[in-house]
C-alpha cells in the first residue's frame, strides 16, 4: 500500500496541477497521511528551479494547516486521535510524554520533541494529534511547526533545485539519517542557549 501511495504521489509531482495535489499531501500528512511531502517537493524543484521558493512556500503553509487540524483531532476527537496514535504504535509513548509534561520542564521537552518531530523523519502527524490530547499551548504548537516544517521544506526544496538528481540520490539513501542528526544539533544549541540565558537571567 505505502510503495503505492509514494510512485502516485510522484506522479502528481508531474501533473498540472502539481501544486494543488501538493498543499493536499502536505495538509493530509501532517494529520494522517502517511507519505511525506518530500516525496513531491523534490521532482517539483527539480523541474521547476526558479519556483522552489513558491514549492516550499505551498509544503510549509499547508503543513501547518495540516498539524493544525490534527491538533483539533486529538483535542476533540479522542477515539480517532488514539486510533492514528496506535496506527503508528506510539500509544505507549504518548502516556509517558503525557507525564513528562506534566512535570516543571516538561514543556521545554515537548517543545524539543515538537521540533524534531516537525524536521526530522518522526511521525510529525502522530506528535500534532498528540499535542491536542495534551493540550500543549497551542500558540506555541503553531510557531514550531512553521519553524521545523519551513527549514525542513526549504532544505528540500533549494537543494533538489540546486543540485537535481544527486541531492535525490542522497536524500533516498542518507536522508534520514542527516535530517536527524542536525535537528537533534538545532535543539541542543537551543538547549545550550536556553540554559545560558537562565543561569544568567
Amino acid at each position: 500500500m505505502f510503495t503505492q501511495l509514494y510512485n502516485k504521489c510522484l506522479k502528481l509531482a508531474a501533473h498540472k496541477y502539481s501544486n494543488y495535489f501538493l498543499a493536499v499531501v502536505s495538509f493530509l500528512e501532517s494529520s494522517f497521511f502517511p507519505i511525506p511531502p518530500d516525496v513531491m517537493i523534490a521532482p517539483m524543484a527539480m523541474a521547476n528551479k526558479n519556483k522552489f521558493f513558491k514549492i516550499f512556500l505551498i509544503a510549509t503553509l499547508f503543513s501547518v494547516l495540516g498539524g493544525m487540524f490534527g491538533y483539533v483531532l486529538g483535542l476533540y476527537f479522542f477515539d480517532f486521535a488514539m486510533n492514528i496514535v496506535e496506527f503508528y504504535n506510539y500509544e505507549e509513548k504518548m502516556i509517558d510524554l503525557k507525564n513528562t509534561l506534566s512535570k516543571g520542564d516538561g514543556f521545554y521537552t515537548w517543545f524539543g520533541i515538537l521540533f524534531l518531530a516537525g524536521f526530522t523523519p518522526l511521525p510529525y502527524k502522530v506528535f500534532t494529534i498528540v499535542s491536542g490530547l495534551i493540550g500543549f499551548n497551542f500558540p506555541i504548537f503553531i510557531l514550531i511547526s512553521f519553524i521545523s516544517r519551513g527549514l525542513r521544506f526549504f532544505i528540500v526544496s533549494y537543494l533538489a533545485s540546486k543540485f537535481g538528481d544527486s541531492f535525490t540520490n542522497f536524500m533516498n539513501q542518507h536522508g534520514q539519517k542527516w535530517f536527524s542528526i542536525i535537528g537533534i544539533f538545532i535543539v541542543i544549541i537551543a538547549a545550550i542557549f536556553y540554559l545560558i540565558i537562565k543561569f544568567y537571567g
